[in-house]
């Protein structure tokens, strides 16, 4: 089933458009009358969708997506080289990511300057978007950078489970911290979609870093610790940079009963 997103979901009856590069996808499809489409806010709610005639759809009861999952996840990831974040946002969003922050760290061999990052931000959010539609996501996660390590983790450090994956820690596994957390239950229909478009309010948070090429510092980790983190090994083999976002983020889902 076709799958589209829009600022606004229509009120169920109404008649609505598609425009833009909504129009121009739906024509690719080559919809037919009496097609059955869906229509999604990026934020946690869609509409089921009869095309009435060309572009012209008649909206059925929004609902919330049954697709996003029952814990949200936020992966922050130190800048990679090359073009290896595309590959990460793209099966991230997949897997069920509530959002993706990029930093600096010591050991980051890409730092982007405001113009290049601007550019590289707008593509990495189409990336998502393209992500969300095929994978049948409710949620667009949102893809941002921040200036510093520092912002990094005292953002990550909001929530109920942060994580950062180091090579060196032997001892914390993901599995151990995540046991803090238990299983949570899914959101009921009636549950409410975070303004913030990152899920569904009553979700518990889980917040995962990893870092560059080069791992993080001593030091790094020393001040992640102090806010809060939980160091974690994710086992006694080194993954690459963008192997290791990926790897955690499935463990949480799976762990959680997204898998």
């Amino acid at each position: 089933m076709a799958r589209f997103f829009v600022e606004h979901l229509p009120d169920s009856g109404v008649e609505y458009t598609l425009t833009g590069e909504n129009a121009e996808h739906a024509k690719v499809l080559r919809l037919r009358a009496g097609e059955e489409v869906t229509l999604c806010d990026g934020r946690g709610m869609e509409c089921p969708c009869r095309v009435e005639a060309g572009l012209t759809l008649r909206a059925g009861a929004p609902l919330p997506s049954p697709a996003e999952p029952k814990v949200r996840a936020a992966l922050y990831l130190a800048f990679p080289k090359a073009d290896k974040a595309e590959h990460v946002i793209q099966k991230a969003t997949e897997l069920g990511a509530a959002k993706i922050v990029l930093f600096p760290s010591r050991y980051c061999v890409s730092r982007p300057d405001d113009t290049s990052l601007a550019k590289k931000l707008d593509r990495w959010q189409k990336i998502a978007r393209s992500a969300a539609e095929q994978s049948r996501r409710g949620v667009i996660p949102a893809v941002r950078a921040l200036d510093s390590y520092g912002q990094a983790i005292a953002e990550a450090a909001q929530a109920e489970l942060p994580v950062l994956f180091y090579e060196n820690e032997e001892q914390l596994t993901l599995r151990e911290a995540l046991a803090e957390i238990g299983t949570p239950p899914h959101p009921s229909p009636a549950a409410t979609p975070s303004p913030q478009g990152e899920g569904f309010v009553a979700a518990p948070t889980v917040s995962l870093m990893t870092g560059a090429e080069g791992g993080f510092s001593e030091e790094e980790i020393a001040q992640a610790r102090a806010a809060g983190l939980k160091i974690c090994t994710l086992g006694p083999r080194i993954l690459r940079c963008e192997t290791a976002p990926l790897a955690g983020l499935t463990a949480v889902m799976y762990a959680l009963g997204e898998i």
